[in-house]
């Protein structure tokens, strides 16, 4: 079954056909600059220009960057003030005329690594955490979905919300050195390992693809593991989440 997968970011939206028997992206993404203000209106038209690129009339599923409860934004995250309280999936179906799944991002990432990637047959406690404008994280437990488990929320110093601290936003926006980042988020996944104590780690999003450059600054005593689809797990986990398989 082939189901459009959707990632919305704070810097970029991208999406591309998937397999959600596979797992397996069937198209080259496509990327287009989340606009500035991301309003809900402004959002939904790049949604309807990424479903018109591929000539797309099937299902669609979205990962959208803050708590989605039954399709509605329960906060706003990294996007426009605007969206608390849309009813997102509606929003969506309207402006593309298609069905269309909205759930959190970082939980979408989850669900495609623990399906298909790394995460596969991990059993315990498993948090994804999707390193890039803010700090996304979808809990799992025994491979079923927590949803909605914003760690990077969570207030760290001096009240400071922590992906305010550690997030790769703001490694870019203070100049900061990878190691120098590097010690700021390993802080972050002592904070989280102190309040649930996962069993395992997986470190997905664009700041993934570098973990060579700041994984000598990670002691955490978890297992710390690389996303297998790194930036496109966000893709092929809508594109899942849509299927219902959660």
């Amino acid at each position: 079954m082939k189901i459009l997968g959707i990632d919305i970011g704070g810097s970029g939206i991208k999406g591309a056909p998937v397999n959600v028997v596979t797992g397996e992206q069937l198209e080259e993404r496509f990327r287009i600059p989340t606009p500035q203000p991301s309003t809900p209106e402004a959002v939904a038209d790049v949604i309807k220009e990424i479903v018109d690129h591929f000539n797309w009339t099937g299902p669609v599923g979205c990962g959208f960057p803050t708590i989605i409860s039954h399709g509605k934004a329960m906060a706003h995250g990294n996007m426009d003030p605007s969206w608390i309280g849309v009813q997102v999936d509606e929003l969506f179906s309207k402006k593309t005329g298609l069905e269309v799944t909205v759930v959190n991002d970082a939980d979408a990432a989850g669900l495609a690594e623990m399906r298909y990637g790394v995460g596969k047959d991990k059993s315990g406690l498993v948090v994804m955490v999707t390193i890039g404008t803010g700090l996304g994280s979808g809990v799992f437990y025994n491979g079923h979905l927590l949803p909605n488990f914003e760690l990077g929320q969570l207030k760290y110093k001096n009240g400071k919300i922590i992906e305010k601290y550690a997030a790769d936003s703001v490694r870019k926006k203070e100049e900061l050195s990878f190691p120098e980042w590097g010690k700021r988020f390993n802080e972050f996944l002592h904070h989280v390992n102190l309040i649930c104590a996962p069993d395992y780690f997986i470190i997905g999003g664009g700041a993934s693809k570098k973990l060579h450059k700041f994984e000598d600054e990670i002691d955490v005593e978890v297992p710390v593991l690389v996303a297998e689809f790194q930036n496109g797990a966000g893709i092929i986990g809508a594109a899942v989440s849509a299927n219902g398989l959660k």
